[in-house]
């Protein structure tokens, strides 16, 4: 079949590959979706020439363990150490821009590539899953928070050192709009007012008021630096004739750096952008598929469009499939029948527990429902509140969120994104996206959630889960990559001083001296008040 659609369609064997991919971004936040106060004209071109994705998910919403999906298309389960951030990244999973390099490709990358971790191969010897790295050249930054990298100059650069004739692969990998922002730059130096966040831009688990409208407009800033970038690399690649046969890939690594949304597994959290152009290859342009995309199905489309087998790229088993079906389809919409759903979940994140644990957690997202079963529901799910919920960056938005535990009218906004939760969740977010009303214990559910609890523990099972077979200590017991963040909840509480650099001292709460709302109830100003 691959043979006949080349034939078919007669794209170039091997395509020059640029893959451009943000840190932190919601999918609804680019001006293709239709939002108006961020401004990605490149985003929105590409779209316009290519394809704009309506179902892409990461199956984990954190950094790096997204990016070891994307780089081995494999689930973050299926990935030992690599299932977790700050992780050391198994020598036995190679990377598909490792096997590009084998097989005829001049790789490389700017800004962040695979991170935070550390990469070895089996002696020992350092290892970069992109190859090599174009950072060199600086620019003067907007603000002091964005990165100083260059990154069309240096991808420039990277053009540049590539033998006549040899395709690329680049790893466009901006380092916005991570945290932290400086407060006020939407405003100051993007030119934004406040007034362009409207009530209904703002999601109704954090309060509505200026300080979030403030964040969002930083938020936006920083997207925008990302496209304004992506726009010089189009005109690069344009200017050295090489715009026709490049592949490029716009995404995010995972939801927005907000409270309830990056770190989680929610719809906000998983749910990312992403638009695809290719000029020599995609014929049926400005199309929207609505095709379910993981990004597990990376590593076999770039392998595939390069000209190497899953045998050839040395890569173990490789569990994404490649898009191709959807990038040489005639029609837009929903195309395939098999493309029905995506698996997500997450291990260990930031640091702040006891023992140095996770919150384990898997789903599935399948006819407009997300399941999730977590697995330790005694546990607090954005981290601990003594050491300030580190799952979750220090924010304006977070510290509001926090301090609204001190009123009952309030109260529900920290609830939502830092209380605990149920064993199971279940949402119908093709009505609820938010993820606010669990209907795990309405009967009216109980039929479609058991279904998908069965076929989630199925696919799981397959696919070798150690949490499947009653293993999953085992995706608690690897080490930290970074010596500082081992035991760093004992650490803490004994006194030392340690690192918490992503989050503010105000996010440290002693709930034993805060009167917690425990029960609301609809209808009059019922509520009871409880002393933990």
């Amino acid at each position: 079949m691959f043979a006949c659609q080349k034939e078919e369609v007669a794209y170039p064997q091997k395509p020059n590959i640029l893959f451009a991919i943000m840190d932190d971004v919601t999918y609804m936040h680019m001006g293709a979706y239709g939002c108006e106060w961020v401004n990605t004209p490149n985003f929105d071109r590409i779209a316009k020439e290519g394809i704009l994705f309506q179902n892409a998910y990461t199956p984990n919403a954190k950094c790096g363990p997204s990016r070891s999906n994307i780089l081995t298309g494999r689930n973050s389960w299926q990935l030992e150490e690599g299932a977790n951030h700050w992780s050391y990244f198994p020598s036995k999973f190679k990377s598909f821009a490792e096997s590009l390099s084998e097989h005829g490709y001049h790789v490389g990358y700017t800004g962040k590539g695979w991170a935070p971790g550390v990469a070895k191969n089996e002696d020992g010897s350092a290892r970069d899953l992109l190859v090599n790295r174009y950072s060199e050249i600086k620019l003067t930054a907007p603000t002091a928070n964005i990165s100083n990298v260059d990154y069309a100059a240096n991808f420039d650069v990277f053009l540049k050192d590539r033998n006549e004739d040899e395709p690329f692969f680049f790893w466009y990998g901006g380092l916005e709009p991570h945290r932290g922002y400086e407060y006020g730059s939407g405003i100051a130096k993007g030119g934004k007012e406040v007034s362009q966040i409207k009530d209904e831009d703002i999601y109704s688990f954090w309060p509505k008021v200026d300080s979030v409208r403030t964040d969002l407009l930083d938020y936006a800033f920083e997207i925008e630096h990302f496209d304004k970038q992506l726009g010089k690399m189009l005109d690069q690649l344009e200017a050295a004739g090489e715009l026709e046969n490049t592949l490029i890939v716009v995404t995010s690594d995972n939801g927005m750096p907000f409270p309830r949304v990056k770190g989680q597994e929610y719809e906000y959290s998983n749910h990312l952008p992403l638009a695809v152009m290719w000029p020599a290859g995609i014929k049926s342009i400005g199309r929207t598929v609505e095709d379910f995309v993981s990004f597990i199905d990376f590593a076999p489309t770039f392998l595939e469009l390069a000209g190497v087998s899953e045998e050839q790229s040395g890569m173990e088993m490789i569990t994404g499939k490649s898009l191709t079906d959807l990038f040489f389809a005639e029609k837009g919409g929903k195309i395939t029948e098999d493309r029905n759903q995506v698996f997500i979940g997450k291990e260990r994140h930031d640091v702040g527990r006891p023992e140095d644990q996770g919150y384990p957690i898997r789903g599935i997202v399948k006819d407009g429902m997300l399941y999730l079963k977590n697995f330790k529901p005694d546990r607090w799910p954005a981290g601990n509140p003594e050491t300030g919920y580190l799952n979750t960056d220090g924010s304006p938005t977070k510290t509001v969120v926090l301090n609204s535990i001190y009123q009952p009218n309030t109260f529900k906004f920290w609830k939502e994104s830092f209380g605990k939760r149920e064993e199971e969740e279940f949402y119908d977010i093709a009505n609820d996206p938010e993820c606010l009303n669990n209907l795990a214990s309405d009967e009216k559910y109980q039929e479609k959630l058991k279904e998908m609890r069965l076929e989630l523990i199925a696919t799981l099972t397959e696919q070798g889960d150690p949490r499947m077979k009653g293993d999953g200590n085992l995706l608690e017991s690897y080490l930290y990559s970074d010596k500082s963040g081992v035991n760093f909840y004992e650490r803490y509480m004994s006194g030392e001083k340690v690192n918490f650099g992503w989050v503010n001292a105000s996010d440290f709460q002693d709930l034993s001296k805060i009167e917690t709302y425990q029960q609301m109830k609809d209808g009059g100003n019922a509520i009871t008040i409880e002393k933990k």
